[in-house]
């Protein structure tokens, strides 16, 4: 119980942090092959899902909410280096992620899909001054608080997809936790309406994807995680401070690939599902 808990605190904190992925998060721990057959299947058995399940989402609520206060204020005072920080933290789960990857062999045509998801993430860098500009700094509409819920959920339930890296690039990730951070009511409610309904269509949308095209879908996830990393890379420089963020980025590395070999037997069951 208690470690299930520990385990949704840190898919938590990776839903909101920029350049992490709460999926990739779960796939490392072990646990997103239950949390998304749990969503996918909601309704049967409910009773004992929701008494098996409550520790894991307790921790990920607790992750979100307390961990909304100390990365708004990283990111205001050292940006740079926290940035330094998420980069090791995904690239530590490359080796991971093209081991699951390959778990039913290798196919060519997988490289389609992973050139897609890379070509699209770094549009969306390409694309993020414009996007910024375009949205306004006011808080926004209900509706459109409702679709960055729904952006928030895509990214907890999609590995490799960081929903904090796509509202940064439409100018509304300081916003959006602002209004997590101060408990503002007027922005949880409506967000949380938006990730309920996004993590329960979702679940069932990649759980079809990983049975009927597992390479070309864990591909993709490989094509989007790398070009999250190039989309968030502050660029190089030689004051002092850069010699902290190489540190910082080689400590996020290793931290990430040593979690990755953490109860690897937990991984993605690829039994299940049938080759392409």
């Amino acid at each position: 119980m208690i470690s299930d808990f520990l385990k949704g605190l840190v898919i938590g904190m990776g839903a909101i942090a920029p350049g992490v992925s709460g999926g990739t998060l779960a796939v490392i721990l072990g646990v997103y092959e239950k949390i998304t057959d749990a969503i996918a299947h909601i309704f049967t058995d409910f009773r004992k899902k929701v008494v098996a399940y409550l520790p894991l989402a307790l921790g990920g609520i607790l992750g979100v909410l307390g961990f909304s206060r100390i990365i708004n204020y990283l990111f205001t005072n050292y940006e740079i280096e926290v940035k330094y920080l998420f980069i090791g933290l995904m690239a530590g789960t490359f080796p991971s992620l093209r081991k699951q990857a390959n778990k039913q062999g290798f196919r060519y045509r997988y490289l389609i899909s992973f050139g897609l998801a890379l070509a699209m993430t770094i549009l969306f860098s390409i694309l993020e001054n414009s996007a910024v500009s375009v949205i306004s700094e006011s808080r926004p509409g209900i509706l459109l608080l409702v679709l960055y819920g729904a952006i928030i959920g895509f990214g907890t339930i999609v590995p490799g997809i960081s929903s904090s890296f796509i509202l940064m690039y439409l100018g509304v990730y300081q916003i959006m936790l602002n209004g997590i951070s101060h408990l503002d009511f007027a922005v949880l409610i409506p967000t949380g309406i938006g990730f309920i309904l996004s993590i329960l269509w979702f679940a069932k949308l990649i759980s079809m994807l990983f049975r009927k095209a597992y390479g070309y879908t864990y591909y993709a996830i490989f094509g989007f995680t790398i070009g999250s990393v190039v989309s968030i890379f502050p660029g190089i420089g030689f004051e002092w401070n850069y010699l902290l963020c190489v540190l910082l980025l080689a400590a996020g590395c290793a931290l990430s690939y040593r979690l990755s070999k953490y109860e690897k037997s937990e991984s993605l069951p690829i039994k299940k599902f049938n080759k392409e």
